[in-house]
This record gives structure tokens, C-alpha cells and sequence, in this order.
């Protein structure tokens, strides 16, 4: 009985020793596969990531460039309504300079500053005051007339 009791031990050792063996086989071959599967999947990863990042950056850039349009739009519209605007009241002012010496004589009434105004004559000239304002007493001529 020893021998069948022995023979099974053995055959159990002898069973896990195929099971052990089998183990590290499969993990000499296993590991370098897992670790290219790994790499792989990391690569797979590190490209996912900078597409990504190219996206967000394309997407950044026609947000701007969408943005820079509409304001440019937005100022065509200003411009065109200060244009408009620019003729009306250009408009409305021809022809009426008794209006617009009025606004200007309220206007002088108005300032809270004395100013000096100059009016043109007949001849489209200003009449000057160059003496007005010199503080310092005019040179006297020499003359050099013969004696």
C-alpha cells in the first residue's frame, strides 16, 4: 500500500510540476507579447491625445477667426450707419446758414471762455490784430535817408 500512496504523490508532484512549468512557459511567452500589447495601447493613447489637441487648437482658431468676421461686421455696420447718419444731418444743413450762424452765436453766448474771432471781409480775408497781443514795444525805423 505504501507504493500506491507513493505513486499517487508522485503523480500529483509530477502534476504540478507540468502545472508550474506550463506557468512559466506561458509567462516567458505571455510577457513580451503583454508588453507590446502595453506599448502598443500607449502609443494608441499618445495619438488619441494629440489629435485631440489638434482638434481643440482647429476648433480655437475658427472660433477667432468667426469672431474677428463678426466684429469686422459688426464695424461695417457702424460705419455704414455713421455714414448715413453723416448725410442726413449733412443734408439737413445745406442751404440753411442762417440756422448754423445761429447755432454758432448761441454757441459764443454759451462758452465760458473769451475768445478772439476773426470775420472775414468782402474780400475773403480776416482783418488781424497782429499788434493786439505784443507785449514788447515796437523797434523804432532807422532812418537812412541821405543827409
Amino acid at each position: 500500500m505504501a507504493a500506491k500512496g507513493d505513486g499517487l504523490f508522485v503523480g500529483v508532484i509530477a502534476g504540478l510540476v507540468l502545472i508550474v512549468a506550463a506557468i512559466i512557459v506561458l509567462g516567458m511567452w505571455g510577457l513580451p507579447q503583454y508588453g507590446v500589447y502595453e506599448q502598443r495601447l500607449a502609443g494608441e493613447s499618445l495619438l488619441a491625445h494629440a489629435q485631440a489637441g489638434k482638434e481643440v487648437a482647429v476648433a480655437e482658431a475658427k472660433a477667432k477667426m468667426e469672431s474677428a468676421k463678426l466684429l469686422a461686421d459688426a464695424d461695417v455696420l457702424r460705419a455704414e450707419g455713421a455714414a448715413k447718419a453723416n448725410k442726413i444731418i449733412g443734408d439737413s444743413l445745406k442751404g440753411n446758414e442762417a440756422y448754423l450762424r445761429y447755432l454758432w452765436i448761441q454757441n459764443l453766448e454759451n462758452s465760458k471762455e473769451h475768445q478772439v474771432i476773426y470775420i472775414p471781409t468782402e474780400a475773403g480775408l480776416p482783418i488781424l490784430e497782429a499788434n493786439r497781443l505784443r507785449t514788447n514795444p515796437p523797434i523804432p525805423a532807422v532812418d537812412q535817408s541821405p543827409r
